[in-house]
């Protein structure tokens, strides 16, 4: 990690980040680098709140966690002084579509018409991979467009479903749709 983080800091400096402040796009893991934020699997590894990633029972029960105030080494796993500023972090649509994906697919049913639906769709897919929601971009798009996997879904996955399908189109995709806001706000 520490090689990382200096290697990381070295060529920020060669690009003369500190002149320029660019914004900088990247997956979690290199926004935690980024951020002087300890990697792998711990209590706060959100940069935005401290969402505790070991207080399961809350996980998809409590929607709003504190705002991370600071990014101090030493403190809720920040182990370096950050290189950047949060505010300079863009997320990658992408990673979010494919987290939305996995975290609705983990919440379905696991007997149910719909999870036994997507298994059946997708035949050359693990069954391990689609127990842990993990999809690729054009196995998302073509879930999308059937009509008969909405049909499958039970009343509550069929709402979540119709909430993510409308949050790709109108937030994630290409053109944000001028109301984008209250799509967000409605999900």
């Amino acid at each position: 990690m520490k090689e990382s983080y200096e290697s990381v800091k070295l060529l920020l400096g060669k690009i003369k980040y500190d002149e320029f402040k660019w914004k900088l796009c990247g997956d979690l893991k290199v926004v935690a680098l980024l951020l002087g934020m300890q990697l792998g699997y711990t209590k706060y590894c959100c940069f935005l709140c401290e969402w505790n990633s070991w207080n399961k029972k809350n996980h998809y029960v409590k929607k709003l966690w504190p705002k991370r105030k600071s990014l101090t080494p030493g403190e809720k796993n920040v182990i370096n002084l950050p290189l950047i500023l949060p505010e300079k972090i863009v997320l990658p649509l992408l990673h979010i579509n494919l987290a939305l994906m996995k975290n609705f697919v983990k919440g379905m049913n696991k007997t149910g018409r719909g999870f036994k639906y997507v298994r059946n769709k997708f035949p050359n897919v693990s069954d391990a991979k689609i127990n842990e929601g993990i999809f690729i971009g054009p196995q998302i798009r073509e879930l999308m467009q059937d009509e008969q996997f909405d049909e499958d879904l039970n009343e509550t996955e069929r709402n979540a479903w119709l909430s993510f399908k409308r949050i790709c189109k109108d937030f994630l995709g290409n053109h944000k749709a001028a109301y984008y806001q209250d799509v967000v706000r409605t999900c």
